[in-house]
């Protein structure tokens, strides 16, 4: 397993910005698929961004599409999720998560798919 940690959540006025970052403790994701979740108040666990290692291949969560860009750092171990148009329904608390099954971005992506998980970041979203 990988070892994640999210860092770069807080409070932000609706229409502000936030970047996340995710480190993780290999020397390349080069093999891995890393994916944003978030786990909103009395909701379940969703998907919101996701990106390949390989070849940089990303998909978004509809409600996300436009407002988020997913990216890494080619040079090290680092997932970014920038955040602009923040509004009140994208407080959650946010983990990324990896996997291994980089043929997952191309189908059907499940929380089960990912088998290492960060602790999370709260974002908190409200004027």
């Amino acid at each position: 397993q990988v070892q994640l940690v999210e860092s770069g959540g807080g409070l932000v006025q609706p229409g502000g910005s936030l970047r996340l970052s995710c480190a993780a403790s290999v020397f390349t994701l080069n093999e891995y698929a890393i994916g944003w979740f978030r786990q909103r108040p009395g909701k379940e666990r969703e998907g919101v961004s996701f990106i390949s290692g390989a070849d940089g291949f990303t998909r978004y969560a509809d409600s996300v599409k436009g407002r988020f860009t997913i990216s890494r750092d080619y040079a090290g171990n680092t997932v970014y999720l920038q955040m602009n148009s923040l509004k009140p329904e994208d407080t959650a608390v946010y983990y990324c998560a990896a996997t291994l099954k980089l043929w997952i971005l191309y189908s059907g992506i499940s929380t089960t798919d990912f088998d290492s998980w960060g602790q999370g970041t709260q974002v908190t979203v409200s004027s």
